[in-house]
């Protein structure tokens, strides 16, 4: 496995350069400090992993969908101070495959390599806790299905977003906007389709994330 580091901190670098030098078949083929760089690199690089953290200086999220773009079968695990969990949700949605704090065990900032080399998601507990406390599951997530394009929704698809996230059923849905149970679960499954997620809860996930609803309303009714 071929390695890329990624990080304007000399420092980090060497730590997860030195973490990374005890492990067999694996080998760090560059150092980057920068966006530019990194996208320089990979393209004179043969690279497999990528270990970035898109919060240093000289980085930014916008870098991963564009290193995905110019070789798709590259793996990305960031690896990040502390972030919200609207930033994580971002970065997944972006392309990162797997996610560690750098204040993780070295343990599993290791196992995070192994996996996400082997094709694997990887999230260390604290990020889990993070967007588990933001009742974001990412089980409900199809990050395949994410795309860096922008999506586009109907009018009509914005409206029934906000129905959904407010929990109406499909026929309740049908009723208010006088149209057919048919014509609901049509526009339903457009709408997983369009957003890239499975259930109703990646529905209602992207409601919150794009303001379509507010956050407030469940935590009044969680209370309640």
């Amino acid at each position: 496995m071929k390695v890329v580091l990624a990080d304007s901190n000399d420092l980090m670098r060497l730590g997860l350069r030195t973490i990374l030098s005890s492990l067999p078949n694996l080998s760090v083929v560059a150092e980057v400090k920068n966006n530019a760089d990194l996208l320089e690199t990979i393209t004179s690089f043969d690279v497999n992993l990528i270990l970035i953290d898109y919060t240093s200086m000289g980085f930014d999220i916008d870098v991963i969908p564009k290193i995905i773009q110019k070789k798709p079968s590259l793996k990305v695990l960031a690896v990040t101070p502390e972030q919200s969990a609207q930033t994580l949700v971002d970065a997944l949605r972006s392309g990162v495959q797997s996610y560690v704090k750098k204040d993780c065990d070295l343990g599993e900032i290791v196992d995070a390599v192994k996996e996400t080399g082997k094709g694997k998601k990887f999230f260390c507990g604290q990020i889990l806790e993070t967007i588990q406390k933001a009742n974001i599951d990412v089980n409900d997530m199809d990050f395949d299905g994410f795309t860096c394009e922008p999506v586009i929704l109907s009018e009509r698809e914005s409206e029934i977003i906000i129905l959904i996230a407010e929990g109406y059923t499909n026929n309740q849905i049908a009723e208010k906007l006088f149209l057919s149970n048919h014509t609901i679960n049509t526009h339903r499954k457009n709408i997983m389709a369009k957003l890239g997620v499975k259930n109703t809860a990646g529905i209602v996930m992207y409601a919150v994330k794009t303001n379509l609803v507010s956050p407030n309303k469940f935590l009044f009714a969680a209370e309640n």
